[in-house]
């Protein structure tokens, strides 16, 4: 039997299709064994958002066939997309795929083994709108399921290589998304998170059909065993009266809106080719909790980027305390070549970046501290998720509605189960403690 071990670099798009290429794997005979260890096929699926990130994803082709010169190293993803003749040169790789082709992976290795000459599939993307077909039947948490139903984005803003590497918009069969939930909800999971490269564009290639993404939120709501649906990063223009309306109707809906803002300064947002206004998403936000009780809101955030002043920051820095998110990531802008803002004048210099990142990486933590024990004393559910250890005590560790992290006692039978209880203490900056009158729902 054979041996393969992949790695993942990238988003948690990238994480599901990984999960979906070993499946395939495991199905075709292979045994998948951890990346670390001597296997007979490495595959790397890569990422292309930044040119660290390039670094990376030749790091780890190079690192695998230093672990076994004989091992046939195969590179999928992004980078394969961005710079697919550096690799073609690369005596390190021997295979590679592009996106929307990595279900070709087993006959691609098939071919390989029978010593035919066939080293690659790619797709030019800009000429595709084919959803490429990858399913899950589990993943490696038990309780949360990540599904992907989009892929592509149209958006090109001026930092991203993302519509290059990624093509345009396309969507999966609402059907197709269904039948891949209620194999997950058979094997016990309880919550689903939804995620695509653009996610609020689902559905615009299915227009003349009746189908966005309201659409399938309401389809997969209807499926017996999902507790929980849960959304990856939002574009701000989705929240609408009509939506955030729709979804409060829902009871599965988790209250937790990962809106992507990057800037919260428009000049900066139209340099980057954001479409909306600092005004405009602080109105969304405003819907949002008109129809949700305490939200959790949460962000992402480029500092530095290309001619960014003191006053655009100190800007930004005042409308995310306007906003009062739970929590953000905050990022450094990094060139990326091949897009406008690489060739942008007036980049800033790598040490005010730092600063500047300090300046908000503080701030997230004040008010994601206040953002969670505004929950103290309140009655909440959490779907415990692992086994964790807290100062030397063993716990159950899970996630509220909101995606706050809260605790019980340890026992050996709690995962993957629903609690309820009050929240009443905080036991360090992340973890809140439910009360002695939590039970089992």
């Amino acid at each position: 039997m054979r041996k393969a071990a992949l790695h993942n670099l990238g988003c948690k798009v990238n994480a599901y299709e990984t999960e979906a290429m070993e499946q395939l794997l495991e199905a075709a005979g292979y045994e998948i064994v951890g990346f670390e260890e001597k296997a007979d096929v490495y595959v790397i699926n890569t990422c292309s958002v930044t040119n660290v990130a390039d670094k990376k994803s030749r790091q780890m082709l190079h690192r695998a066939k230093a672990k076994n010169p004989d091992a046939v190293v195969v590179a999928a993803g992004c980078y394969v997309q961005a710079a697919a003749d550096k690799l073609r040169e690369d005596a390190a790789v021997d295979l590679i795929i592009g996106n929307n082709r990595k279900a070709d992976l087993v006959p691609l290795l098939d071919a390989w083994f029978a010593g035919k000459e066939i080293k690659e599939s790619i797709t030019d993307l800009a000429e595709s709108n084919e959803y490429e077909k990858l399913h899950i039947k589990k993943q490696a948490e038990h309780t949360r399921a990540f599904i992907k139903v989009q892929d592509g984005c149209n958006q090109f803003c001026s930092y991203c290589i993302i519509p290059y590497t990624r093509g345009r918009v396309r969507s999966r069969r609402p059907e197709d998304v269904e039948e891949e939930v209620k194999i997950l909800a058979e094997e016990g999971y309880k919550e689903i998170v939804l995620t695509g490269i653009h996610l609020t564009s689902y559905g615009i290639d299915f227009k003349d059909e009746g189908i966005d993404f309201l659409t399938l939120i309401k389809r997969l709501h209807a499926i017996d065993g999902i507790e929980r649906i849960r959304f990856g990063s939002l574009e701000p223009r989705v929240i609408t009266e009509m939506f955030a309306e729709e979804l409060s109707k829902l009871p599965k809906i988790c209250p937790h809106f990962h809106l992507s803002l990057q800037s919260g300064c428009d000049d900066t947002l139209k340099r980057m080719n954001r479409h909306y206004t600092c005004e405009d998403y602080l109105y969304r936000c405003g819907i949002l909790r008109k129809y949700f009780r305490d939200p959790a809101i949460t962000t992402d955030v480029i500092v530095g980027f290309p001619g960014e002043t003191e006053e655009e920051f100190e800007a930004t820095k005042a409308f995310l305390e306007r906003i009062g998110f739970y929590e953000m990531h905050i990022f450094k802008y990094s060139r990326r070549a091949g897009t406008r803002a690489d060739r942008m004048p007036e980049q800033v210099p790598e040490q005010i970046k730092n600063v500047r990142s300090e300046a908000l990486l503080l701030l997230e933590k004040q008010m994601s501290k206040a953002y969670r024990e505004s929950f103290l004393g309140k009655k909440k559910t959490v779907l415990l998720e692992e086994k964790t250890e807290i100062e030397g005590r063993a716990y159950m560790i899970g996630h509220t509605m909101e995606y706050v992290k809260a605790v019980v006692p340890y026992a050996d039978d709690l995962k993957n189960k629903m609690t309820e209880g009050v929240l009443k203490e905080a036991l360090n900056d992340e973890v809140l403690l439910l009360d002695e009158s939590w039970k089992v729902v």
